[in-house]
């Protein structure tokens, strides 16, 4: 986790990833959702009022309007841009001996070892990692899924942000396997928001 800096050397993102009853659930600077009430205040952010999908928070003095599935707000340094921007655009990843591409990464702040899948729809996810990682996933949409044991039952849901090198990527579609898998796949739901470019055993990944 990335230590603390004083609020004004970095700029501070904020996003809403969803609304329990009177309370908003924020993702400041990536970390862990956190459930606020109208005024509760953590990491410098304060709400203000919180109704629908969506909630009025104080980012270090400047009023803010979140709403559910927008890409969150930044307060700092370089003025409002999006989360994305404040982390990064660019990852860059090296092939293994077979030519995929391996690394590690974080979903909802959570360590996980991925390989880029093209042909893959959205971002896979083992259950035993879904598991380690605390998703949901029972909560999410059941579905169908093809094994090589037949087909199984699988589980549709939204993750909070994956984060691949400096890029950070909020409200994500995945699906848990019902299977354990080596890797977490990252999918066409991740990979179209980025342009991707090859380069001999080097792959580009530039946020769009």
């Amino acid at each position: 986790m990335a230590s603390l800096q004083p609020l004004a050397a970095h700029a501070q993102s904020v996003a809403l990833s969803g609304v329990l009853g009177s309370k908003a659930l924020l993702v400041i600077d990536g970390q862990s959702p956190r459930a606020l009430g109208a005024g509760d205040s953590a990491q410098g952010v304060r709400v203000l009022q919180v109704a629908g999908d969506s909630a009025v928070v104080d980012i270090r003095g400047q009023r803010q309007t979140l709403r559910l599935g927008e890409a969150p707000v930044s307060i700092g340094s370089r003025g409002a841009s999006s989360g994305n921007e404040a982390r990064g655009r660019r990852v860059v990843l090296k092939a293994d001996s077979r030519g995929h591409f391996i690394e590690s990464g974080l979903i909802n702040g959570k360590t996980m070892q991925y390989m880029v899948d093209t042909g893959a729809s959205a971002v896979a996810i083992g259950r035993a990692d879904a598991e380690r990682m605390g998703l949901p996933y029972r909560q999410g949409t059941p579905v169908m899924m093809r094994t090589a044991n037949g087909d199984a039952q699988g589980w549709r849901l939204r993750l909070d942000s994956v984060r691949i090198g400096d890029v950070e990527v909020y409200g994500v579609d995945a699906v848990v396997a019902p299977l354990p898998m080596p890797y977490v796949l990252l999918g066409n739901s991740l990979l179209t928001q980025f342009h991707m470019t090859r380069q001999g055993t080097e792959m580009v990944l530039e946020k769009r």
